[in-house]
Protein backbone atom coordinates (compact mmCIF):
# COMPACT_ATOMS: atom_id res chain seq x y z
CA UNK A 1 0.00 0.00 0.00
CA UNK A 2 1.53 3.36 -1.05
CA UNK A 3 1.47 5.24 2.31
CA UNK A 4 2.46 8.68 0.76
CA UNK A 5 -1.63 8.11 -0.30
CA UNK A 6 -4.83 8.76 1.34
CA UNK A 7 -7.85 7.16 -0.18
CA UNK A 8 -10.70 9.87 -0.18
CA UNK A 9 -12.90 7.63 2.18
CA UNK A 10 -10.21 7.44 4.52
CA UNK A 11 -9.88 11.00 4.10
CA UNK A 12 -13.29 11.91 4.76
CA UNK A 13 -13.01 9.69 8.13
CA UNK A 14 -9.49 11.25 9.23
CA UNK A 15 -10.25 14.82 8.95
CA UNK A 16 -13.77 14.63 10.14
CA UNK A 17 -15.29 16.29 6.84
CA UNK A 18 -18.11 15.88 4.40
CA UNK A 19 -18.06 14.65 0.74
CA UNK A 20 -19.71 17.99 0.25
CA UNK A 21 -17.31 19.90 2.01
CA UNK A 22 -14.35 18.18 0.19
CA UNK A 23 -15.38 18.48 -3.48
CA UNK A 24 -17.10 22.20 -2.56
CA UNK A 25 -13.38 22.96 -1.68
CA UNK A 26 -12.39 21.61 -4.60
CA UNK A 27 -14.59 23.26 -7.01
CA UNK A 28 -13.42 26.60 -5.12
CA UNK A 29 -9.11 25.55 -5.72
CA UNK A 30 -9.21 24.93 -1.90
CA UNK A 31 -7.49 21.91 -2.75
CA UNK A 32 -5.67 21.63 -6.13
CA UNK A 33 -7.93 19.36 -8.79
CA UNK A 34 -4.52 17.51 -9.78
CA UNK A 35 -4.66 16.41 -6.05
CA UNK A 36 -7.36 13.67 -7.09
CA UNK A 37 -5.73 10.92 -8.49
CA UNK A 38 -7.66 7.85 -9.56
CA UNK A 39 -5.88 4.47 -8.79
CA UNK A 40 -7.13 1.08 -9.64
CA UNK A 41 -8.21 -0.94 -6.24
CA UNK A 42 -9.90 -4.01 -5.29
CA UNK A 43 -13.09 -2.76 -5.70
CA UNK A 44 -12.49 -0.83 -8.90
CA UNK A 45 -11.25 2.54 -9.10
CA UNK A 46 -10.85 4.80 -6.50
CA UNK A 47 -9.66 8.48 -5.66
CA UNK A 48 -6.56 8.76 -3.55
CA UNK A 49 -4.70 12.06 -2.42
CA UNK A 50 -1.28 12.86 -1.08
CA UNK A 51 -1.34 12.46 2.38
CA UNK A 52 0.72 15.20 4.10
CA UNK A 53 -0.33 17.72 1.56
CA UNK A 54 -4.02 17.17 2.16
CA UNK A 55 -4.44 16.72 5.48
CA UNK A 56 -2.44 19.31 6.32
CA UNK A 57 -4.52 22.01 3.94
CA UNK A 58 -8.14 20.47 5.35
CA UNK A 59 -6.41 21.91 9.23
CA UNK A 60 -5.29 24.50 7.47
CA UNK A 61 -8.85 25.31 5.59
CA UNK A 62 -10.80 24.51 8.89
CA UNK A 63 -8.31 26.55 11.15
CA UNK A 64 -9.39 29.53 8.93
CA UNK A 65 -13.13 28.81 8.78
CA UNK A 66 -13.30 29.15 12.62
CA UNK A 67 -12.28 33.04 11.99
CA UNK A 68 -15.31 33.55 9.94
CA UNK A 69 -13.18 33.65 6.51
CA UNK A 70 -15.35 32.83 3.46
CA UNK A 71 -13.86 30.64 1.07
CA UNK A 72 -13.19 33.29 -1.24
CA UNK A 73 -10.54 34.45 1.24
CA UNK A 74 -9.06 31.37 2.31
CA UNK A 75 -8.81 30.33 -1.53
CA UNK A 76 -6.99 33.87 -1.81
CA UNK A 77 -5.07 32.52 1.04
CA UNK A 78 -3.96 29.09 0.26
CA UNK A 79 -3.95 28.65 -3.71
CA UNK A 80 -2.11 32.01 -5.18
CA UNK A 81 -2.17 31.92 -8.74
CA UNK A 82 1.17 31.31 -10.80
CA UNK A 83 0.64 34.64 -12.24
CA UNK A 84 1.66 36.08 -8.78
CA UNK A 85 4.58 33.61 -8.42
CA UNK A 86 7.97 34.86 -9.39
CA UNK A 87 10.68 31.85 -10.53
CA UNK A 88 14.01 31.71 -11.65
CA UNK A 89 15.32 28.81 -13.52
CA UNK A 90 17.31 28.35 -10.59
CA UNK A 91 14.63 28.35 -8.06
CA UNK A 92 12.41 25.85 -10.04
CA UNK A 93 15.81 23.39 -10.30
CA UNK A 94 16.38 23.92 -6.56
CA UNK A 95 13.02 22.99 -5.54
CA UNK A 96 12.54 19.98 -7.89
CA UNK A 97 9.29 21.23 -9.40
CA UNK A 98 10.31 19.72 -12.85
CA UNK A 99 12.98 17.33 -14.18
CA UNK A 100 16.35 17.98 -15.02
CA UNK A 101 15.24 16.41 -18.67
CA UNK A 102 12.23 19.45 -19.05
CA UNK A 103 15.09 22.21 -17.71
CA UNK A 104 17.77 21.13 -20.13
CA UNK A 105 15.75 21.69 -23.24
CA UNK A 106 13.50 24.52 -21.85
CA UNK A 107 17.27 26.19 -20.43
CA UNK A 108 18.44 26.13 -23.84
CA UNK A 109 15.84 28.22 -25.43
CA UNK A 110 15.08 30.31 -22.34
CA UNK A 111 18.70 31.41 -20.57
CA UNK A 112 19.18 33.90 -17.68
CA UNK A 113 18.26 34.71 -14.65
CA UNK A 114 15.15 36.77 -14.97
CA UNK A 115 11.87 35.34 -13.44
CA UNK A 116 9.81 33.02 -15.43
CA UNK A 117 6.66 34.67 -17.10
CA UNK A 118 2.85 32.95 -16.39
CA UNK A 119 2.61 31.43 -19.89
CA UNK A 120 6.55 30.28 -19.79
CA UNK A 121 6.01 28.53 -16.40
CA UNK A 122 3.04 26.93 -17.96
CA UNK A 123 5.20 25.44 -21.29
CA UNK A 124 8.09 24.16 -18.94
CA UNK A 125 4.70 22.27 -16.66
CA UNK A 126 3.58 21.23 -19.98
CA UNK A 127 7.09 19.99 -21.51
CA UNK A 128 7.87 18.23 -18.45
CA UNK A 129 4.38 16.30 -18.08
CA UNK A 130 5.50 14.72 -21.87
CA UNK A 131 8.58 14.00 -21.28
CA UNK A 132 7.92 11.97 -18.23
CA UNK A 133 4.79 10.22 -19.81
CA UNK A 134 7.17 9.32 -22.57
CA UNK A 135 4.87 10.77 -24.89
CA UNK A 136 7.73 12.92 -27.12
CA UNK A 137 11.42 12.36 -27.41
CA UNK A 138 14.26 15.34 -25.75
CA UNK A 139 13.94 16.10 -30.08
CA UNK A 140 9.96 16.26 -29.97
CA UNK A 141 9.93 18.55 -26.96
CA UNK A 142 12.05 20.96 -28.63
CA UNK A 143 9.28 21.14 -31.64
CA UNK A 144 6.64 21.47 -28.05
CA UNK A 145 8.37 24.44 -26.74
CA UNK A 146 8.33 26.28 -30.34
CA UNK A 147 4.51 26.03 -30.47
CA UNK A 148 3.83 26.80 -26.74
CA UNK A 149 6.21 30.05 -26.94
CA UNK A 150 4.66 31.01 -30.60
CA UNK A 151 1.21 30.59 -29.93
CA UNK A 152 0.41 30.19 -26.31
CA UNK A 153 0.24 34.02 -25.83
CA UNK A 154 -2.64 34.19 -28.05
CA UNK A 155 -4.90 31.87 -25.79
CA UNK A 156 -4.25 33.90 -22.79
CA UNK A 157 -7.67 33.93 -20.64
CA UNK A 158 -8.87 31.17 -22.24
CA UNK A 159 -8.33 27.54 -22.16
CA UNK A 160 -5.69 25.69 -24.48
CA UNK A 161 -4.88 22.14 -25.22
CA UNK A 162 -1.64 20.96 -26.41
CA UNK A 163 -2.04 18.64 -29.27
CA UNK A 164 0.89 16.77 -30.96
CA UNK A 165 1.07 15.04 -34.03
CA UNK A 166 3.12 12.04 -35.91
CA UNK A 167 3.06 11.44 -39.48
CA UNK A 168 5.04 9.04 -41.69
CA UNK A 169 8.10 9.85 -39.21
CA UNK A 170 7.65 13.39 -38.78
CA UNK A 171 5.97 15.27 -36.02
CA UNK A 172 4.54 18.80 -35.30
CA UNK A 173 2.71 20.50 -32.12
CA UNK A 174 -0.49 22.93 -32.22
CA UNK A 175 -2.12 24.47 -29.77
CA UNK A 176 -6.24 24.78 -30.17
CA UNK A 177 -9.37 25.89 -27.50
CA UNK A 178 -9.96 23.36 -24.91
CA UNK A 179 -13.58 23.03 -26.52
CA UNK A 180 -12.26 22.58 -29.99
CA UNK A 181 -12.74 19.54 -31.89
CA UNK A 182 -10.26 18.49 -34.21
CA UNK A 183 -9.41 16.19 -37.42
CA UNK A 184 -6.52 15.06 -39.12
CA UNK A 185 -5.86 13.16 -42.49
CA UNK A 186 -5.89 9.09 -41.38
CA UNK A 187 -2.43 8.53 -41.89
CA UNK A 188 -1.82 11.66 -39.17
CA UNK A 189 -1.79 9.78 -35.63
CA UNK A 190 -3.09 12.36 -32.44
CA UNK A 191 -0.34 11.18 -29.79
CA UNK A 192 -1.30 13.04 -27.17
CA UNK A 193 -3.76 16.27 -26.54
CA UNK A 194 -2.28 17.54 -23.34
CA UNK A 195 -4.48 19.90 -21.25
CA UNK A 196 -2.53 23.23 -20.44
CA UNK A 197 -4.99 24.43 -17.43
CA UNK A 198 -4.18 21.00 -15.68
CA UNK A 199 -0.52 21.81 -16.41
CA UNK A 200 -0.82 25.17 -14.68
CA UNK A 201 -2.56 23.51 -11.74
CA UNK A 202 -0.28 20.57 -11.57
CA UNK A 203 2.57 23.11 -11.01
CA UNK A 204 1.08 25.50 -8.67
CA UNK A 205 0.34 22.73 -6.71
CA UNK A 206 3.56 21.88 -6.40
CA UNK A 207 5.06 25.29 -5.38
CA UNK A 208 2.02 25.70 -2.85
Amino acid sequence: MDTDMISKKDLLAAANISYGQLYRWKRKGLIPEAWFIKKSSFTGQETFLPRDKVLARVEKIKSMKSEDLSLDDIADAVSPSLAEVSLTLADVRERKLVSEAALEVFSAKHSGDEPLRFGELVSLSALDTLLKTGDVSLDEGRVVLEALDGAYPAFEGRGADLLFVRKLGMSTAVLVTTSAEVRFEPAARVVVRLSLAECAEALSASIR
